[in-house]
């Protein structure tokens, strides 16, 4: 079926009540009382599709047990059904499971319906989503990626989060979101004057972003208001999204060391604290899967397929503190991604088969990212601006980079977005400092719907060319999305060639930049 027929088809599936699900036989009560069903609030979701699973997501208004289903067809003939799941407030009536042993390269069509537990008879509407799961032959991808969703202040106007629908314009096989997925610590207001004349109108404004979060219920708050959007909504509904996360989704540039003393917006002081708090919302308000040896763990692999294998950072879970970053000897306290991550990703892509390696990283290698941008010190990010040999964060790259050329490992792309603008980078190590390195791009894009700024200056130590960037005019810094410094990154891997296709888009939908990629072929 095509990318244009499938919309269309799914449009209309979207349409159906609930009279063909009672048809279904889905093991449903005898009758049901409208006035008092359950709701579905915030629509579905669906992540970390490989070839053979899934994961699904949904919340409900109350406890009630929630009944699952999935088929190949969107007519839902002969369905599998599954036993049925429970949503209660400890999770805040949140339920996610993974669908298992589905065929590869396949449209899986999934409904739910939820009964109310404290009145087993009375049962909500159904609700439906889409995704369709990685091939296990050769077959053309495409997805698509950005990052940083309703910060600075700028939430649901008229228009929404467009760059959504946008994306999903282009029937990606999955979205990659980048991180700073929520902003917790960016409280909203219900209009804010812009310069030049007008207002901007947050139409759309709950308790929770009028404050930073800071319990566990305003950290799930934050999740459930980008959910409000109906292009998010509908992203979601249709297209699987693959997150990670960065600073944003806790506190601004946090880590272990973080000091929240002299932030009056704070009444609770410690980071820890927050960030559990945070770990649990994003575990449970996303589609991700669960790790039982390390229940909070973002970064892990994804198999899409004999063409594309994607590898997702924690670039701030197990970094060491922000500061100068100028130590010349790789320990603990200089890692961004810690010992176990970093031997985790050596060990993985090294025994990737896949043509393309994407590493998905939640922060840029060469961008400089200070701690304090008005002092121009700490480095938030790897590139600690001095132009120099590795040091500091810059070692545990630098080590990385190593070891990829040395083990032969080809055909690395790194993506990333952070810094809420769109550029493709070419690391050249004729060009660095560091040299042992096999070259490779890097392309960064966004923000999805945030304040805009940037450029930032790079840091030579691995060799950036900076190819494109498009960000605000010199000066301007957090425009809203409606000036349209909003933007995304599309990839194509072909089927027949196994080039790899970059796009760098706005919201608008205009291609501003875009490179065709020749795979290395070993052996």
């Amino acid at each position: 079926m095509s990318r244009a027929r499938l919309a269309i088809s799914r449009r209309r599936l979207l349409a159906t009540g609930s009279a063909g699900l009672l048809a279904s036989g889905l093991g449903l009560p005898a009758f049901s009382q409208a006035a008092a069903r359950p709701v579905f609030t915030h629509g579905v979701q669906s992540g970390d599709v490989d070839a053979s699973s899934g994961m699904v997501w949904t919340r409900v208004d109350r406890p009630s047990r929630v009944m699952m289903e999935y088929a190949t067809t969107e007519s839902f003939a002969n369905p599998v059904r599954l036993a049925p799941v429970t949503a209660l407030p400890e999770s805040d009536f949140a339920v996610k499971r993974l669908l298992e042993s589905l065929p590869a390269d396949q449209e899986i069509f999934y409904r739910m319906v939820a009964a109310d537990l404290a009145d087993i008879n009375v049962v909500s509407e159904p609700i439906i989503g889409h995704f369709r799961t990685a091939p296990s032959a050769l077959r053309s991808v495409r997805f698509a990626w950005s990052g940083d969703t309703a910060g600075q202040g700028w939430g649901i106007d008229e228009i929404g989060m467009k760059t959504y629908g946008t994306i999903a314009s282009h029937r990606p096989d999955f979205f990659l979101h980048s991180g700073d997925t929520i902003y917790a610590d960016g409280p909203m207001k219900d209009s804010v004057d812009l310069e030049g004349g007008g207002t901007w109108k947050n139409l759309v404004l709950v308790d929770a972003k009028r404050k930073v979060a800071e319990t566990l219920d305003e950290y799930r708050g934050q999740w459930k208001y980008n959910l409000l959007d109906e292009h998010v909504r509908a992203l979601a509904a249709d297209v699987p999204t693959f997150f990670q996360w960065d600073d944003h989704e806790v506190t601004n540039n946090w880590s272990a060391s973080k000091d929240l003393t002299a932030d009056d917006r704070y009444t609770e002081k410690s980071v820890a604290l927050l960030a559990a708090r945070a770990g649990r919302a994003f575990h449970e308000m996303t589609p991700i899967r669960y790790t039982p040896a390390e229940p909070g763990r973002v970064y892990r692999k994804i198999a899409y397929g004999p063409l594309l294998d994607v590898f997702f950072l924690d670039m701030r879970s197990y970094r060491g503190p922000n500061r100068p970053a100028d130590e010349t000897t790789l320990t603990d306290e200089t890692r961004i991604l810690g010992r176990a991550q970093t031997d985790w990703l050596k060990r993985a892509l090294a025994g990737s088969t896949a043509t393309w390696k994407v590493i998905a990283a939640d922060m840029p290698l060469g961008v400089i990212v200070w701690d304090d941008f008005k002092s121009r010190t700490g480095a938030e990010a790897v590139a600690n601006g001095d132009n120099g040999p590795a040091a500091g964060r810059e070692l545990e790259i630098a080590d990385l980079l190593r070891f990829i050329k040395a083990a032969g490992i080809t055909n690395t792309v790194w993506l990333t977005s952070d810094v809420h603008y769109t550029a493709a980078h070419y690391y050249n190590p004729d060009k660095a400092q560091f040299q042992d390195f096999a070259p490779f791009w890097e392309f960064v894009s966004g923000p999805l719907h945030a304040g805009t700024f940037g450029p930032n200056d790079l840091d030579m130590t691995f060799g950036p060319e900076l190819r494109f960037v498009k960000a605000p005019p010199a000066g301007q810094v957090n425009l809203p999305p409606s000036a349209g410094f909003q933007f995304f990154g599309l990839v194509d891997i072909d089927a027949a060639t196994e080039q790899m296709t970059v796009r760098l888009m706005d919201r608008d939908d205009t291609e501003l930049w875009s490179v065709v990629l020749d795979p290395t072929r070993v052996g």
